[in-house]
């Protein structure tokens, strides 16, 4: 069977990771063609648009992305690509997972947590303004809905069932923000009834980041709004050694975009000493959800072998003894070939 991806390689080490990740697909024989896009800086570069209708269209036929980091200018310029692309295709969904991997320095062993973020309401919303002429203050409005909640809530509840998941912890603020993170709240235990099979339980967003710090065994899968899930999942991955180990996923009900969640790193570009870790494990998250099970578990097992000895592994994993991007990704195909 062969199938048809986007890609958008990104920005700065963009392409560096993202042709590393090609390689390792398509040595494992899944037949896949990538349509090739641009977004962020290149899409100005090359369209004047950050977001090109092309690479839109390219992604509605395809139904399935992956993509590189994109840059987005801080506090001026156009707004994040990522919330745009969320947007367009009604990817309600964020996922990410934050899994330790011998050979990566954590404070943490055998730490698996899952987060579920909503991700298109909120303070994300693009609701906001300049209340005065003169610029003095801003305005910032969250929006809650029942139906967002209830779509996140499900997904999550739905994805732990499925995955054998025993904990479902939802993340909230009633106790101060009593009507949008009220009705969160409310929601999730309306929903929990319906899933008696998975332990639930709430906690207060402040004492949640505490208690993932002091004790991450005690959570398992993570769901929470917007903003506060942009917070953990960031908090989480910093628990398993930082955003270079960490996949996403933006998921709607017909589209998934998959993604390295690090920045582009532009200071680094083309120098072949990025860890491309990050966007192989989305990949692999990409290939579970077109049913090839068997080469996702073959490449993160793989990815596992490769960072666990820690001698062909980026600086980042290794500073004493390492290898570039490019060696990093032919030391994991030759891991496969040995299984």
């Amino acid at each position: 069977m062969s199938y048809e991806i986007t890609l958008i390689p990104g920005d700065g080490i963009g392409p560096d990771i993202t042709t590393a990740t090609i390689k390792i697909i398509e040595h494992t024989g899944v037949k896949v063609y990538w349509d090739v896009q641009t977004a962020g800086l290149t899409g100005i570069e090359k369209y004047k648009n950050p977001l090109p209708q092309e690479t839109l269209d390219s992604i509605a036929r395809t139904k399935i992305a992956l993509k590189g980091p994109l840059t987005t200018p801080v506090g001026k310029g156009f707004r994040s690509i990522n919330v745009a692309l969320r947007k367009e295709f009604d990817l309600y969904v964020n996922e990410r997972p934050a899994k330790t991997y011998k050979g990566v320095r954590t404070l943490y062993d055998h730490i698996d947590l899952l987060i579920f973020r909503e991700n298109l309401e909120e303070f994300y919303s693009g609701i906001e303004h300049y209340i005065d002429s003169s610029h003095s203050a801003a305005e910032t409005i969250g929006i809650v809905t029942r139906r967002g909640c209830e779509r996140i809530l499900r997904f999550a509840f739905e994805s732990a069932q499925k995955r054998g998941r025993k904990k479902v912890t939802a993340v909230h603020k009633a106790n101060i923000l009593k009507y949008t993170s009220g009705l969160f709240l409310d929601i999730a235990r309306e929903i929990a009834k319906d899933y008696p099979g998975l332990e639930f339980n709430d906690k207060i967003i402040d004492n949640m980041a505490m208690q993932m710090v002091l004790n991450p065994y005690q959570f398992d899968v993570i769901v929470t709004t917007n903003l506060f899930g942009d917070i953990l999942s960031d908090l989480a991955s910093g628990l398993v050694g930082g955003l270079g180990m960490a996949p996403g996923a933006n998921i709607g009900p017909d589209i998934a975009l998959y993604e390295a969640v690090h920045g582009s790193a532009p200071d680094i570009a083309g120098q072949n000493i990025a860890n491309p870790c990050a966007i192989i494990l989305a990949s692999v998250m990409m290939l579970e959800r077109i049913g090839e099970h068997d080469v996702a578990k073959k490449i993160e097992a793989a990815v596992a072998k490769t960072v666990g000895e820690g001698k062909k592994v980026t600086r980042d994993l290794n500073p004493d003894n390492f290898v570039g991007t490019d060696e990093f990704a032919d030391a994991i195909i030759n891991e496969m070939d040995k299984m």
